[in-house]
């Protein structure tokens, strides 16, 4: 007969089961499990790229910019109806009214500047012309298309970011009583004419760059490698514009006056170098110790 096997055999433990809990707790351990699994995956990662180079985003435009995308122009509009008359007028309720339109002397400069366009050669290639929808810019951009054989198409009418600077209490008067704006201008750039109540905004310098910058910031991110010739109702944009560009004080844009009619061309020379923030430039590989 054959002894019995008395050898024992190891079963296999059934699989654990998770911890029965309550919906409350059940919900509350998920919570954690999950919380925990991203802060070590966020941890992670953000020591795996810090050695990525910075990313530059195009539609953060600042002044004075590291790089243009594009070529520009600038453009202030032939005289209007109202500076013939020695008139300010910077209502934006009035932009489009016929007093605002070309007078007979801005429709000579306006097709001055059309050529001195052409004599350029800034639509040779094609260009995109940007004027404000203020009447005097408007048609001064329509003859600058039609001199330099620009399809309508190509005109983008701007209902904001160029209109005239809002010159507030000083509607109405004398053109010559800019000049009291301007000695407020050079004493700081946040100063900001003298309020009224018929609308006119009362913009100061600072105001009217904070618009031009985010012009500049549509432009450089919707083209690239492209023309645009921008075309401003009045001077101030402009050399509010410039004055950024090229990193002058604000308080000295009046120093870059724009006659009626005048063209000029943004030399990217004349923009300095660009200087990288500390915050770009500074990395540290074993944190927390940096040094």
């Amino acid at each position: 007969m054959l002894a019995p096997n008395h050898t024992h055999q190891t079963l296999p433990l059934p699989p654990q089961q998770p911890p029965c809990l309550p919906p409350n707790l059940l919900r509350r351990h998920l919570l954690t499990s999950t919380t925990a699994l991203t802060i070590s995956f966020n941890f992670n990662v953000s020591f795996t790229s810090i050695s990525e180079p910075v990313a530059s985003a195009r539609g953060l435009f600042q002044m004075p910019p590291p790089r243009l995308s594009n070529r520009y122009f600038m453009v202030r509009a032939g005289e209007s109806e109202f500076e013939s008359m020695g008139v300010i007028n910077t209502n934006p309720v009035a932009k489009t009214s016929v007093d605002n339109g070309l007078s007979e002397r801005g429709k000579k400069q306006a097709i001055r500047a059309a050529f001195d366009l052409k004599e350029m050669g800034a639509c040779d290639k094609s260009c995109w012309i940007w004027p404000a929808i203020t009447q005097r810019a408007y048609q001064t951009a329509e003859i600058i298309a039609a001199v330099n054989a620009v399809p309508r198409s190509y005109i983008v009418p701007e209902y904001s970011f160029l209109d005239a600077r809002g010159l507030g209490a000083y509607e109405g008067k004398n053109l010559e009583s800019v000049s009291e704006i301007y000695a407020s201008d050079v004493i700081s750039p946040n100063t900001k004419p003298p309020p009224i109540d018929d609308g006119t905004p009362n913009e100061s310098v600072a105001d009217v760059f904070v618009r031009i910058t985010q012009l500049m910031s549509i432009l450089e991110t919707q083209y690239s490698g492209d023309t645009v010739v921008i075309v401003s109702p009045d001077s101030d944009n402009l050399t509010i514009l410039q004055a950024g560009l090229i990193g002058l004080d604000l308080r000295r844009h009046m120093d870059l006056s724009f006659a009626p009619g005048e063209v000029r061309f943004v030399d990217k020379n004349d923009i300095p170098t660009y200087k990288q923030p500390a915050s770009a430039i500074y990395k540290c590989f074993n944190p927390p110790s940096c040094n």
